[in-house]
């Protein structure tokens, strides 16, 4: 009875993902577009966002608080088993994720576990999702793509490898490289590449905010937003993330 309750879930999720493509893609991804009030390309200059230095400048106490729960490191989940939609990518243990935020929804667990992260980002204009994401050693991510323009993607790096070796993710035609502290912003409905070919470990502030457009277009990608919220692609994850933050309590105790 589980194995079929499994499966149902599994036929579900791929037949949101289907439609979701379809309706996020096309017509709807070139309207996006056109009311973007930022260019529209796979790396976006950081000067069209005012409020991000100040967010950078915080990046020391934030990777503070990401070394405190790397002295747990086997305890967090791998991308997968929160959204088994990354299966697709990623089927290792090697990519290691800590949740803050999740499409507008604050994840108390997170934020209460890391309160000056938790913090910075209340600052963030229209924050979408945010996560602390780790690669370990050799970890490559084939390339993918997200499904909205409405959101723009940024990345601030707090452990990033010396070398030898490739630590960097490629955008489109554009490589991009971590430093620490160092911060850029992405388009990632172009397809992205990810390299950890170093024998260190790799670790991003990631979050996503809501792509500067025109009132039609936020009200659009709002919309979608809010349709997205209410399928098994959000609701699943939700509910690994919960069960997961359980466990977790559970053996700290």
């Amino acid at each position: 009875m589980a194995t079929h309750s499994s499966n149902l879930d599994s036929k579900r999720r791929r037949i949101v993902k289907r439609f979701g493509k379809k309706l996020f893609r096309g017509t709807l991804m070139e309207f996006l577009s056109r009311q973007s009030k930022v260019p529209d390309e796979p790396v976006i200059e950081n000067r069209h966002f005012p409020w991000a230095e100040e967010l950078r400048a915080q990046w020391p106490v934030i990777r503070d608080e990401l070394e405190a729960l790397l002295e747990r490191r086997d305890a967090l989940p791998s991308f997968q088993e929160i959204s088994p939609d990354q299966s697709r990518i990623s089927t290792d243990d090697k990519w290691k994720t800590f949740m803050l935020y999740a499409f507008g929804t604050r994840l108390d667990f997170g934020c209460e576990m890391c309160p000056q992260t938790a913090a910075a980002l209340e600052k963030v204009p229209h924050l979408s999702n945010a996560f602390f994401s780790i690669l370990g050693p050799g970890k490559h991510i084939p390339r993918h793509r997200g499904v909205t323009k409405g959101l723009v993607r940024c990345h601030i790096g707090l452990r990033v490898p010396k070398g030898p070796g490739r630590c960097l993710i490629q955008v489109d035609d554009v490589d991009c490289e971590w430093k620490d502290g160092g911060m850029f912003f992405f388009d990632d409905t172009y397809k992205h590449e990810v390299w950890n070919e170093t024998d260190g470990e790799r670790a991003v502030l990631l979050f996503d905010i809501e792509r500067p457009m025109g009132m039609p277009g936020r009200m659009v990608s709002r919309a979608m937003i809010a349709a997205l919220r209410r399928t098994a692609y959000f609701r699943d994850a939700l509910a690994n993330q919960r069960a997961w933050e359980a466990r977790y309590r559970a053996a700290a105790s």
